[in-house]
């Protein structure tokens, strides 16, 4: 089988299934009619936001299980098992009578299905390509973060003209046969393959000795590489998770011009995901990373020095939104040059709880301090220790990496 060529097949489909996906960030955009929904029950922001939290959260569960079981099933089966309860979440949630319900239906059936897809598409697609691993890493996560920019209005619209109920039936049911169909298109990369004519460049760092969960987990550096996954996506899944009650509270934004800001971060975030990856292949991972917590800390403060600034404000979310994709772009690359690619899929989603460990205490800070101070602007504060965080634990990499190399 010609694989060199097939292998773009895989990563087109692997694209339009994240597309797929990713329309789990347009909540924002469905918070507010939920809120309405449910505000006879006692239900508030906080509460609301907690079915986005668990959906985030429960991610690496089953891109761990998924990364176990794509070995023996392929990652077409996995797919379509983490398709089928996607779509199915989505559409049960139509008929939450309740926040409980949902957060069952979209918190966790959605939220599982997410990582079962996300794990395979994204490891499957790095794998064929170990001469653009970036690139790919970029365009795959891309895709999945796109799917804000496309799905958030075309969401507001439906809930506009036909409510909650119906909006996540139609959704729901178009994404789950999307799936499917492009599912077909997947297939697994066989071991050591290299593509027709690839030839590493000179100087180049070999590849990695592939470790299996075990062998990464007693490496030291994953733990540093944990870490800063979690320092760099607590601001962006804070944003992310609350950017329209943001933007109306600190920047004074009609709901319609708020849900315009949404649709800026998310193509930040998915310009930063093609940008940062494709820039790791020419300078390295760790290089790239550096540059984003910089860049990051820049953009948290300008938000919270903006002061009600419009100008600063969108600077600031704008540069936040891209850091945040640059980091979600750089990582499945940045976990295959440290630890091999033949058990990537279960390696990443180990990762990958630093990714969830923010998506909880991202929104959770934001609100607790909300709630405290009757405002979102110190949460910034918080936000940018940790960049500098981020940028610390970038420097203790360096420093075992040549310690290791010497």
């Amino acid at each position: 089988m010609d694989y060199t060529k097939r292998r773009w097949r895989v990563l087109i489909a692997s694209c339009i299934i994240n597309l797929c996906i990713g329309s789990m960030y347009a909540w924002s955009v469905f918070a507010g009619p939920i809120l309405e929904k449910f505000n006879a029950a006692g239900a508030n922001l906080t509460s609301v936001s907690i079915v986005f939290t668990v959906a985030n959260a429960v991610g690496p569960i089953t891109m761990i299980s998924g990364g176990f079981l794509n070995q023996k099933l392929g990652p077409r089966k996995i797919i379509l098992i983490g398709g089928i309860m996607f779509g199915l979440g989505m559409i049960l949630s139509g008929f939450a009578p309740n926040l409980t319900t949902l957060i069952i239906t979209y918190g966790l059936l959605a939220g599982l299905g997410i990582g079962m897809v996300y794990g395979a598409t994204v490891s499957t697609s790095v794998r064929f390509f170990p001469d653009k691993k970036g690139l790919v890493g970029g365009l795959t996560s891309a895709s999945y973060g796109v799917s804000t920019v496309i799905i958030s209005p075309i969401a507001a619209r439906m809930l506009q003209r036909l409510g909650v109920q119906p909006s996540f039936l139609i959704l729901g049911g178009v994404m789950l046969a999307l799936i499917i169909g492009a599912s077909c298109f997947v297939e697994a990369c066989p071991d050591g393959f290299i593509p027709e004519g690839y030839v590493p460049k000179a100087g180049a760092a070999p590849v990695a000795e592939s470790k299996d969960w075990k062998g990464m987990l007693a490496t030291p550096v994953f733990y540093i590489m944990l870490l800063m996954i979690l320092c760099g996506a607590f601001s962006g899944l804070m944003v992310t998770s609350l950017a329209s009650p943001i933007s109306r509270e600190m920047a004074k934004l009609s709901v319609e011009t708020a849900a315009t800001v949404v649709s800026m971060v998310a193509l930040f975030n998915t310009f930063g995901r093609i940008a940062a990856g494709t820039l790791s292949d020419k300078i390295g991972e760790i290089n790239t990373l550096a540059i984003s917590f910089v860049l990051a800390l820049i953009g948290q403060v300008s938000v919270y020095l903006s002061n009600g600034s419009l100008v600063p404000y969108l600077i600031g979310l704008a540069l936040i939104g891209f850091c945040f994709g640059s980091l979600m772009g750089v990582y499945p690359a940045f976990t295959v040059s440290q630890f091999g690619p033949k058990y990537n899929g279960t390696n990443y989603g180990i990762m990958f709880i630093g990714f969830a460990i923010a998506g909880y205490f991202g929104p959770t800070i934001m609100n607790s301090v909300h709630a405290s101070t009757g405002e979102y602007r110190s949460a910034f504060l918080i936000a940018a220790a940790m960049s500098v965080a981020g940028l610390c634990l970038n420097a203790v990499f360096r420093i075992m990496k040549k310690k290791k190399n010497s």
